[in-house]
């Protein structure tokens, strides 16, 4: 008999009973009763990381985070919740800045979600979870301030936009844009740019949403001088357009290049990059781009942080840097 309770078979039971838009029939046996009550608690994958930059869930024993609370309440929805991040900002006695973040409480999903999706022909990574590779990004970003000064930014498959607020807040960018394709999702980056407004001095930021696979980006083709983006060769469906999307953002003239953050998985961040060299473009993959990383990396897998991450594989988990050019 087959295993109910694999992960994999009851995301598709997931995914079957949004796309019939009814309830799931009644459990018939105490195996099936137990399966139904998985399904209710896998639709979410739990924060795990390599947590790069300190955080903390907003309450409202600070008088700061009460302002940010009470805005956010403004259009409360129970689903979501607010993290501070703290990024630490030398030099000048400037103090520490703060981002703080709107997004899904970790473990709460909905049926609707995937419905949207499925018309929509979109996918919900974006609102799944704030992914381990983007923490890195954005830490990565933090780390390389000077990369990104006086530069037009933008990232791709942004999620909650965790790193594409880092450039804003820290880097003097001269623009930075905060895409994803899905409109929900975009919801929050919008929602997350209005509550940072103030960290991001004379740089212009603003979301939109950018479907990797659609024919028409004319008003943005070649004008940008760094693509970020961070675990987002997952879907091997994507691969081609999202290649096709980093050939056509990058600009001509001048110095360029798109910063992916990426663990293999399998072989499939080599199969986006087969698709990057299809394009015309270059890559080169860094696996050790960061001490503290790679210290923590380690202690992962030397079970060192098991109960922080028990389920990691570097596989799976630890992403490579991979730096794309013309």
């Amino acid at each position: 008999m087959a295993n109910n309770n694999n992960p994999s078979s009851l995301r598709w039971t997931l995914l079957r009973q949004a796309l019939l838009r009814r309830p799931p029939p009644q459990p018939t046996s105490a195996a099936e009763g137990q399966s139904q009550n998985t399904i209710k608690r896998i639709s979410r994958k739990a924060m795990q990381g390599f947590n790069m930059i300190p955080y903390h869930l907003v309450n409202e024993d600070s008088e700061e985070e009460a302002i940010i609370l009470n805005r956010r309440n403004g259009n409360y929805n129970s689903k979501d919740s607010t993290l501070c991040y703290t990024l630490p900002i030398h030099g000048n006695g400037a103090p520490n800045n703060k981002l703080f973040l709107t997004q899904r409480v970790n473990n709460v999903a909905d049926i609707s979600d995937l419905e949207f999706c499925n018309r929509h022909d979109i996918d919900n990574t974006g609102l799944v979870c704030q992914w381990p590779s983007e923490d890195v990004l954005a830490y990565f970003c933090l780390s390389h301030a000077d990369l990104f000064r006086s530069k037009r930014v933008i990232e791709l498959g942004s999620g909650y936009g965790l790193a594409g607020l880092v450039i804003a807040a820290v880097t003097d960018a001269t623009e930075v844009i905060i895409s994803d394709g899905n409109p929900q999702v975009v919801n929050y980056i919008e929602h997350n740019i209005d509550a940072n407004s103030k960290a991001f001095g004379a740089t212009k930021v603003k979301s939109m949403m950018l479907h990797w696979n659609q024919d028409e980006i004319s008003n943005i083709s070649y004008s940008f001088d760094l693509i970020i983006a961070s675990d987002c060769t997952f879907f091997k469906e994507c691969h081609k357009g999202l290649a096709q999307v980093v050939k056509n953002l990058l600009k001509k003239v001048g110095p360029c290049e798109a910063i992916f953050f990426s663990p293999k998985r399998g072989d499939s961040l080599d199969k986006f990059l087969e698709e990057i060299k299809e394009n015309g473009l270059q890559f080169s993959i860094t696996e050790k781009y960061d001490a503290e990383i790679w210290n923590r990396h380690q202690r992962f897998m030397n079970g060192d942080d098991h109960d922080a991450w028990p389920s990691y594989e570097k596989d799976h988990s630890y992403p490579l840097l991979v730096r794309i050019t013309p």
